[in-house]
């Protein structure tokens, strides 16, 4: 294939543009305000499943505690009513008096474990409260570090892609100095080597596998005239002959 020196010479400042390109879509995908929001939103929406949990908690503790209390009402009410007939004189007979009191201290024994019960659901009640009142505060927290750093990460997104646009921009001004042909066989090579097709020859080595090129190679690529597209041997890269690539006066033909 043949092409001018100075077309060859364009195909450096393309690859040149391109590895920008490529720096600039890796530092898309590596954005530290990218993971640094998404780890926030993470937590956000991890503190919203622990309210649900904390509040279903505190809905069932307040049926408990309603259960218990109304217990305690129940057994209250059973015992006043019994200390009323005993203190009203209806009953007169010894035995009856007897079972009467002894109902009466086993259902002041029984409002007393209810209501120890009553001031138990309470505290987990205050408890959970309490829980869901932390949890509120640092959802309100997260969620404002969240609408922060999304705010950063859209910011840093948007100066990537003006970026980009502009080298976009750049590249396709480079790549209409290159022949159809010469730029076919480039973006072929790019695809295969990682983005990196053309390399300068540099004082007798490839600017791409870095390897140095033996006497017979640079014999050979010295007797190549300049419009001869020459490629490395060892990674098989476009190589750009420059005034920096060691061949001496032969360089251009």
């Amino acid at each position: 294939m043949k092409a001018e020196p100075a077309a060859q010479a364009r195909l450096l400042d393309l690859q040149a543009l391109d590895t920008e390109l490529q720096r600039l879509d890796h530092r898309a995908r590596t954005l530290k305000e990218v993971s640094e929001a998404a780890e926030l939103k993470e937590r956000v929406d991890e503190i919203d499943a622990e309210l649900i949990a904390v509040r279903t908690r505190i809905s069932d503790v307040g049926r408990e505690q309603r259960k218990a209390e109304s217990d305690v009402d129940q057994v209250r009410a059973r015992a006043d009513r019994d200390s009323q007939r005993l203190e009203s004189g209806v009953i007169t007979n010894a035995k009856e008096l007897q079972n009467l009191q002894s109902e009466i201290a086993s259902l002041g024994r029984r409002q007393a474990e209810l209501e120890e019960v009553v001031l138990e659901v309470m505290e987990r009640a205050e408890g959970l409260e309490a829980e869901a009142a932390r949890l509120v505060t640092e959802h309100e927290e997260k969620a404002a570090e969240y609408t922060a750093a999304t705010a950063r990460r859209d910011t840093a997104a948007a100066e990537i892609q003006w970026d980009r646009t502009r080298v976009l921009q750049d590249r396709e001004r480079v790549a209409a100095d290159v022949p159809a042909d010469l730029l076919a066989l480039y973006d072929k090579l790019r695809g295969q080597h990682d983005g990196l097709a053309a390399a300068p020859l540099r004082y007798g080595r490839c600017g791409g596998c870095k390897l140095a090129l033996s006497t017979v190679e640079l014999n050979e690529i010295r007797a190549t005239p300049a419009d001869e597209v020459v490629r490395c041997e060892d990674c098989r890269r476009i190589l750009v002959r420059t005034e920096e690539s060691g061949l001496g006066a032969q360089t251009a033909q």
